[in-house]
């Protein structure tokens, strides 16, 4: 898709975007990662402001939006946390958006709640990326994840996939599932407790896509057939009830051991981190790991996705 077919576009959800859409991303991605390993920065954006309005503390996300910004040429102003925020002192939310919409050419926002981005494309006249809200959506967390498996792999369709750990809270592992759908993977393993099984939604729409997926409780049954393994951390925050958080934390751990007894050579496992326990450190050195690459990744496609809503040549 031409730039021009992305400009003013909101990015809410990863299934706002069709197959099409997103190869025509990763190739802007594909671009933009050569240009920086080039040492060429494309100041595309130069006199563009991005407002990054992170409601939620980020580590990864903001800064790589922040780093994608300021390679392409743009400024960026912004806040992480409602107590930076005239939100502390009852500004409503729709103020706060238009406040940003009047200051900036683009807003990135992160909000715990769910249906905040859309809202907030509601209001806003510029266009709005959501950065992850609530525990369904964090669409350009599944576009590099989805980037990055292309890159391993030379495409996406056709591989088995394993998502490991919080399927029920966690929206990074929800997105990636949705972006997966959008392709043709073999089959998709849903590797959870059960207590943090895939929401009834996500399940639907895999049966709608016409991808075969099992629900699985342990890793060791399914490993062996896995190309992917997305891992997720159990997140406390998530939880309303601390009991149950009790009951499944530390569920799972993925060692070094583990994988060498079960894995396929040419597996590649993925985590959008932070990681607390459940990759342990013994696998960093492994031809398996390969989160750190698609942390890295975050800043490519986070530039081609700026540049393309924003309508510059990429």
């Amino acid at each position: 898709m031409p730039a021009q077919g992305w400009r003013g576009r909101d990015v809410i959800s990863i299934l706002d975007f069709t197959r099409e859409d997103l190869c025509s991303l990763f190739e802007a991605a594909e671009r933009m990662k050569r240009l920086l390993s080039e040492g060429r920065l494309p100041r595309l954006l130069e006199g563009k402001i991005v407002a990054l309005a992170f409601f939620e503390p980020s580590t990864r996300t903001r800064l790589s939006f922040e780093a994608a910004a300021k390679r392409l040429g743009a400024e960026t102003i912004g806040f992480t946390g409602e107590e930076a925020v005239s939100v502390a002192k009852g500004e409503n939310l729709a103020d706060t958006v238009r406040m940003l919409d009047g200051y900036a050419d683009v807003i990135v926002i992160r909000h715990r709640y769910e249906g905040t981005a859309l809202y907030a494309a509601e209001v806003a006249e510029k266009p709005v990326i959501n950065a992850g809200d609530g525990k369904q959506h964090h669409p350009t967390q599944a576009m590099l994840d989805l980037f990055t498996v292309k890159e391993l792999f030379g495409g996406i369709d056709g591989l088995v996939y394993g998502v490991l750990g919080d399927l029920r809270f966690g929206r990074a592992a929800s997105s990636f599932i949705l972006g997966l759908t959008l392709f043709k993977p073999e089959k998709v393993y849903l590797i959870s407790p059960p207590l943090l099984r895939t929401r009834p939604e996500v399940r639907v729409r895999l049966e709608e896509a016409g991808i075969r997926y099992e629900e699985v409780d342990r890793l060791e049954d399914v490993l062996g057939e896995l190309d992917v393994l997305y891992v997720t951390r159990i997140q406390k925050e998530r939880f309303p009830d601390p009991r149950e958080y009790e009951k499944v934390r530390g569920s799972y751990r993925v060692t070094r051991e583990l994988l060498e007894k079960h894995a396929k050579p040419g597996l590649r496992v993925l985590h959008p981190l932070p990681r607390v326990d459940e990759i342990a450190f013994d696998v960093d050195e492994t031809s398996y790991a390969a989160y750190f690459i698609q942390a890295r990744n975050g800043v490519p496609v986070r530039m081609a996705l700026l540049s393309l809503v924003l309508g510059a040549e990429v």
